[in-house]
């Protein structure tokens, strides 16, 4: 009896051991598995930066300030050798660097939402604000030295004035956090430039 009873005890210790290992392998391989679908799903699931929520304001922002910049480009590309004021020259060079990669920038997320990217047409976006019609853009054309640096201030304090309306509506409006952020931006960077362009144009006030 007691060789029978040693041999069940150790038949006993023996399946309730394969159990506990079978068990703790299944858990394992279920949590595996749980882990790896999760995983995958936040890997290719979830929306990238260019699918995040945004709304008709930040599709409008995009389509108003790619021409805008478009313009501010134009104007700044005459004066590299227009300009008589190493100011004005370096001011320009600033809003080029600036602004170009703005435009790449929201060009991206135009193409990513699938709407349409405004084209380069020269004055057809001119109602928006601080826009300049073909005329004035004409006029600084024909204008050099002293008489182009002040043109172009003018313009282009006008025309800053316009980018910072519009990017205060967008940060009032927007839902695309990447295109708020810019337009704050724009906001504190085209307020500077437009402080930086009265002093030039009145140093008294200085």
């Amino acid at each position: 009896m007691s060789t029978i009873r040693t041999r069940r005890a150790a038949l006993t210790a023996v399946t309730v051991t394969a159990a506990l290992v079978l068990t703790g392998c299944g858990g394992k391989d279920s949590d595996s598995g749980h882990g790896s679908r999760s995983g995958g799903g936040r890997g290719h699931n979830s929306p990238s930066p260019s699918a995040a929520s945004h709304n008709a304001q930040d599709v409008s922002f995009a389509q108003g300030m790619i021409p805008h910049h478009r313009q501010a480009l134009e104007m700044a590309e005459l004066a590299a050798d227009r300009a008589s004021s190493p100011e004005v020259r370096s001011l320009a060079a600033r809003i080029e660097k600036a602004q170009d990669p703005e435009i790449e920038t929201m060009t991206g997320w135009l193409r990513s939402w699938g709407e349409t990217v405004p084209n380069a047409a020269h004055g057809s976006h001119s109602g928006m604000p601080g826009m300049m019609d073909g005329a004035a853009m004409t006029e600084l054309e024909k204008a050099s030295g002293k008489a182009f640096d002040t043109r172009f201030l003018t313009l282009m304090v006008e025309h800053h004035e316009g980018a910072v309306e519009m990017a205060e509506t967008q940060k009032a409006k927007g839902a695309y956090k990447p295109a708020t952020a810019m337009a704050d931006d724009i906001v504190t960077a085209q307020s500077a430039e437009i402080e930086e362009m009265d002093k030039l144009l009145d140093p008294a006030e200085d």
